[in-house]
């Protein structure tokens, strides 16, 4: 069973982002499952440039402080549930491959 989405904010533009399982999306389209701190992004000074209030990333998406907190404790909640299922396992430990491959430079 699925949590409710988390808003976390509206765009200008009328798009919502917002937390929907473990994903931050815009317009309900994933984005990112993982915040980066603004001092870690490579883009960091074009970023700031454009929206100076901006402490994290999530995909092509700046978030305020306040914005980064709900969306982390969103995406903390939907990890937090454990599904031991088999499928579930097989997804975790896929999840962790990936990763490990991206860290060793498979694109």
């Amino acid at each position: 069973m699925q949590a409710a989405p988390v808003l976390i904010r509206t765009t200008h533009d009328g798009r919502r982002i917002e937390v929907i399982g473990a994903r931050i999306c815009l317009d309900g389209q994933p984005e990112a499952d993982e915040l980066v701190v603004i001092d870690e992004h490579p883009n960091r000074q074009a970023i700031l440039k454009m929206v100076p209030l901006a402490t994290h990333v999530a995909g092509r998406l700046p978030l305020t402080l306040a914005e980064a907190s709900v969306a982390q404790a969103a995406l903390r909640r939907a990890t937090d549930r454990f599904d031991g299922s088999a499928q579930a396992a097989r997804e975790r430990l896929r999840q962790v491959v990936w990763r490990k491959s991206v860290t060793d430079g498979v694109e």
